[in-house]
């Protein structure tokens, strides 16, 4: 069933929640418990700035919750940006209340930030609060590094591989693709460590610096230089050698902290 609401057709869309499906976090699926039903999600294609990357199979909050952290990372809303919730309500197709949940989320996850008098606006941060964050960032990716050198499969290891081939295939001037491939690389990575809670943690030291778009700063040199500690971090996942996995991990991001701080304190400098 279609609905067209705002302009925008949702589509209602019936999802198998039985036990040849994984079943959903916290869920009490299993004997006794929440399995072989069905739910009933809305779908939609949004436009404008807040584009999404194809049909949403979510409720309202959670739609807009990714669609606007989508255009904060990579780069649509940039930091100091405003965000009205009637504005975004509009530009979405939906009410306000899901847009207001959604900027709670972005909040705690420190993306944007609430002041008296100019609401909610993207989180804006000087070179120290960088270098802080990517402190914790080599810590926690390093030992993320390590622990999947212990846990990774065969099939992981060919996803990676596939991961830093896409990546030398993007051109450096594709921000978004390039933030995207990143992302998956590392999240990968993330996964075959086998921690929920260090996901968690480290998506948060990770995704604040993107909202500086730092691949906007590489050049091509910086942009294989990238390209390279990728594959050296994959070579060192594939024998299984935990101590240099966290090593060139650490050394990678270290080296994406000193391109950013840079660009940060030239744009400060800057008449």
């Amino acid at each position: 069933m279609s609905v067209p609401i705002h302009g925008i057709r949702f589509y209602s869309v019936p999802i198998h929640l039985g036990h040849d499906n994984p079943p959903l976090p916290g869920s009490r699926d299993g004997a006794g418990g929440l399995g072989r039903r069905f739910a009933y999600c809305m779908v939609a294609f949004v436009p404008g700035i807040l584009e999404g990357r194809g049909q949403l199979v979510q409720n309202a909050s959670v739609a807009a919750t990714e669609l606007i952290r989508q255009a904060i990372l990579d780069g649509r809303l940039e930091p100091g940006s405003r965000l009205k919730e009637e504005e975004l309500a509009r530009e979405l197709g939906i009410s306000r209340t899901p847009v207001r949940e959604a900027l709670l989320v972005l909040q705690a996850e420190g993306l944007i930030e609430t002041t008296p008098n100019r609401g909610a606006v993207v989180v804006t941060h000087d070179a120290d609060d960088l270098i802080d964050l990517y402190q914790l960032r080599a810590l926690l990716e390093g030992y993320a590094a390590r622990q999947a050198a212990a846990r990774v499969s065969d099939e992981e290891i060919g996803l990676l591989r596939k991961s830093c081939d896409r990546f030398d295939r993007i051109a450096g001037d594709d921000v978004r693709e390039l933030v995207k491939e990143n992302l998956l690389f590392h999240r990968a990575i993330h996964a075959a460590a086998g921690s929920a809670r260090l996901s968690g943690m480290l998506r948060r030291v990770i995704e604040l610096p993107l909202v500086y778009k730092s691949y906007v700063w590489y050049s091509p040199d910086q942009k294989r230089i990238s390209a390279h500690y990728h594959r050296q971090i994959t070579n060192a996942l594939s024998v299984r050698d935990a101590e240099r996995a966290e090593l060139v991990m650490r050394e990678h991001v270290f080296e994406a902290r000193d391109l950013l701080v840079a660009a940060s304190r030239d744009q400060v400098d800057a008449p």
